[in-house]
């Protein structure tokens, strides 16, 4: 027996156990907590945004600075909603866990993109 004659069923098998556990439900505790976890970092980089923010503005900064920094507000809370959101996608199973992050992909893309729009505007 060759090591490839070895490998390529190993390989096969370990992908197979890889690919089947993706997308797998989570417990119901593991889900509140990683959700609870996931707020909580969406609470402090939403705080540390915002105090930037304020920092700008106290200063006195430029506009386009004071922007930036309404931009990144934005931004956090995009992102922090977005693992807010997987995070519960996970008490689901299969397609549709998949079809759960996908919509928190899409949501956390299009604010962003209106994050972004609004900064175009206020910086021209």
């Amino acid at each position: 027996m060759t090591m490839r004659t070895i490998w390529v069923p190993a390989c096969a098998l370990a992908m197979t156990l890889v690919l089947a556990a993706c997308n797998q439900a989570e417990s119901p505790a593991e889900v509140a907590r990683d959700t609870a976890e996931a707020r909580q970092d969406r609470a402090e980089g939403v705080a540390d945004a915002q105090a930037d923010l304020s920092e700008a503005i106290a200063e006195g900064q430029d506009r386009e600075d004071v922007a930036e920094e309404a931009y990144d507000v934005a931004a956090a809370k995009a992102d922090g909603d977005h693992k807010v959101a997987v995070e519960q996608c996970e008490r689901l199973a299969g397609d549709a866990q998949k079809a759960c992050k996908d919509q928190a992909d899409a949501v956390r893309d299009k604010a962003k993109a209106d994050a972004r729009a609004q900064l175009a505007t206020q910086t021209n």
